[in-house]
């Protein structure tokens, strides 16, 4: 039966909405009226997302999040392994989702798959809640009539995906945080601070230090044109987010981050884990080596990164080996390509790209915690130094001073 989203009046004349399955909207119709309420629209959840598909911020807010999609894939292979028919698998994680937006979903994929379609097909009506990646594999694992062993492998992917991206997150949040009130410490000192203890300075009439003159210029400029820098600051961001639209200066930028010291190491190192992680789990579901390379280029973040993936497979389908196709373009680390190129060898692959991708996590995840647990002394250094630079323009009158009274 398909699924039906309403919107009702209830007996205290207030709003709700939820999600029921009926024959036709005309049933669910009345089995609401039958609970007393009253049916201001009921749609079924096809047309809903016909309706999000035309509105940018509807359908925006309609897809469903890494750590969602995660539970989900693991709860339907749990239920699948347990031997559960695909029908009522869907239907039982349909019951746990506390979002209605993700219960209306996976009731409408039921909906679907009882209709007769295959679950991969239904995954298509929802393209941005589940890539192509997944539904790639669910396809895969179809075909081979093992969708449970695929949906396992798939749900280990995606929580190791969203383990990896809460961590680069967390990572970047903390400096982020750090710096900002670093920074809006500084800004106080020298906009209410800084002023009244120079200000006996300036009445003395005596020369200034030449540290002292930038101090109080630093301190009139926060104060006289505080609203200006922010004016600025936020140009710069939307500035910025309007020029990576541009395809050129987005390859050029990108390729900067792969040249930056510290950035470029994380990048490469991401995106790497991203594609064997990706071309593991298609490979071993059983999906063609270059449809999975066309896949893979599609998960990594970098546009130069993903290019080369993308002439990789063309490489590939050429008749080029995996090794050879990758290890050109220089952007993956050796112990990745030799991994790649003993399982080729070897006949392993599928195995030498899943150790390939736990390695690249394992030594992403070591970089991040180091980078974060240098941060903070380094801070304290970057603080101790702008004090003492604002306590010796402070100090080097008061001494010029003492100097000539002695």
């Amino acid at each position: 039966m398909p699924a039906f989203e309403y919107v009702v009046l209830d007996e205290r004349g207030k709003q709700k909405k939820g999600v029921l399955e009926g024959d036709s909207a005309r049933q669910v119709r009345q089995q609401l009226k039958e609970k007393g309420m009253v049916p201001l629209s009921v749609e079924t959840t096809s047309q809903k997302s016909d309706k999000q598909d035309s509105n940018k911020f509807q359908f925006a807010k309609g897809s469903i999040s890494a750590g969602d999609l995660a539970i989900i894939t693991r709860q339907m292979a749990t239920l699948l392994q347990a031997g559960l028919p695909l029908e009522e698998a869907l239907k039982a994680v349909s019951r746990q989702q506390e979002k209605a937006s993700n219960k209306s979903m996976m009731l409408a994929i039921r909906a679907k798959v009882v209709e007769g379609h295959t679950l991969a097909g239904s995954l298509n009506e929802f393209p941005r809640s589940f890539p192509e990646l997944y539904r790639a594999t669910v396809a895969a694992g179809e075909h081979s009539g093992h969708l449970d062993l695929v949906l396992e492998q798939l749900a280990d992917y995606t929580e190791a995906r969203y383990r990896t991206k809460k961590k680069v997150q967390g990572a970047m949040i903390y400096p982020l945080v750090l710096t900002s009130f670093a920074f809006l410490i500084v800004a106080g000192m020298l906009t209410f601070v800084v002023p009244k203890i120079v200000s006996v300075f300036e009445d003395s009439g005596q020369e200034l230090p030449v540290l002292t003159r930038i101090l109080i210029g630093a301190s009139e400029l926060l104060q006289s044109w505080w609203w200006l820098l922010i004016v600025l600051m936020v140009a710069a961001v939307f500035g910025f987010k309007r020029a990576l639209k541009n395809e050129a200066f987005r390859f050029r930028f990108h390729a900067w981050l792969l040249k930056a010291p510290l950035l470029g190491k994380i990048t490469r190192g991401l995106d790497a884990s991203r594609v064997a992680s990706t071309l593991s789990i298609l490979s071993k579901s059983g999906v063609p080596l270059v449809d999975a390379m066309k896949i893979s280029g599609q998960v990594a973040g970098n546009v130069c990164i993903r290019e080369s993936v993308t002439l990789g497979a063309d490489k590939l389908k050429e008749g080029s080996s995996l090794f050879a196709a990758l290890d050109g373009s220089g952007y993956f680390p050796p112990m990745m390509m030799q991994m790649i190129a003993s399982g080729e060898r070897s006949g392993e692959l599928d195995s030498m790209l899943a150790r390939a991708a736990t390695n690249q996590e394992r030594e992403l995840e070591d970089l991040i915690d180091t980078i974060v647990a240098l941060f903070e002394p380094l801070m304290l250094v970057v603080m101790g130094g702008v004090v003492m630079i604002i306590v010796l323009s402070i100090m080097m009158p008061i001494l010029s001073m003492n100097s000539l009274v002695g």
